[in-house]
């Protein structure tokens, strides 16, 4: 090769002064060029090389911001918050198509009963849809950042709080579309509002003493148990099931209420049920 690119214009191509065409046709000789590539090597600056690197491997290394964590950040939510809420299980499509499906059949079941009936599938299955959500976002077996949330600086009560609205926020809007697709039953097809609340607080609640997987099961059983019960015992008659009524409906805002209190009073132990692989 008779042609050499000179150690002035590697000087200014390694301090990034070297303009067009000369860049270009440095770009092109170095790299078929070994002599060049060593004077190169031989007039940058070390320090500036290694810091080069240095930023080219942090660029390299940084996690891939997601659209739904992209979203976030821009509305203003804190960027280690916005992470932690992106990768809430709940919110993956499988998991939402799951929840809009049940939402469907519950919906479409309401439309098929008699007039005048309750939509008793809908207001049985919605507040158990929340209450699930919250199982399946926090601890070891399906959190994909639970081992980060373990060591991170992070109360556990506020990671736990973190998720919990990202669930209430998209289960409890999706149930509130698939209300207003059961416009004949008024304000009754909102009777599952305040049993979800209770259900999902009442779970919270326990998660210190039962862990993330058992307290949830435990209390969606109940409920379904619940229900079982007010059937049998309204014995067959046109009227709604006991959790659905006035008094059913005090009864749930009570334990909501309570159920709050007793997680706020619990708040601490979450930091040691946090690093338990339960």
């Amino acid at each position: 090769m008779s042609w050499h690119v000179s150690e002035e214009e590697l000087r200014a191509y390694a301090r990034g002064e070297l303009e067009a065409p000369a860049l270009w046709s440095a770009d092109a000789h170095l790299t078929s060029c070994a002599r060049c590539r060593g004077v190169l090597a031989e007039v940058s600056d070390p320090v500036a090389l290694d810091a080069g690197w240095d930023r080219l491997d942090a660029e390299l290394d940084a996690p891939r911001t997601g659209l739904l964590e992209g979203l976030l950040v821009r509305a203003g939510v804190a960027g280690h918050t916005a992470r932690l809420l992106a990768a809430t299980p709940v919110l993956r499509r499988s998991w939402l198509g799951a929840v809009v499906a049940v939402l469907l059949l519950s919906v479409a079941a309401g439309h098929a009963v008699r007039g005048g009936e309750f939509p008793t599938l809908f207001l049985a299955l919605a507040p158990l849809l929340p209450l699930a959500g919250v199982a399946l976002s926090y601890g070891p077996a399906l959190d994909p950042t639970y081992e980060m949330a373990v060591v991170a600086p992070m109360h556990g009560f506020r990671l736990l709080m973190i998720r919990t609205v990202a669930v209430l926020a998209v289960v409890l809007g999706l149930n509130g579309l698939a209300t207003l697709a059961l416009p004949a039953y008024g304000l009754r097809a909102l009777a599952w509002l305040l049993p979800g609340l209770a259900l999902t607080a009442t779970g919270l609640a326990l998660m210190p003493r039962l862990g993330p997987g058992l307290a949830p099961c435990l209390v969606g059983g109940a409920w379904v148990g619940l229900l079982l019960t007010a059937d049998v015992l309204r014995a067959g008659a046109d009227t709604p099931l006991a959790p659905f009524t006035v008094a059913g409906q005090g009864v749930a805002a009570m334990v909501a209420a309570l159920a709050a209190g007793l997680l706020f009073l619990l708040r601490d132990r979450f930091d040691l049920f946090q690093g338990r692989a339960v």
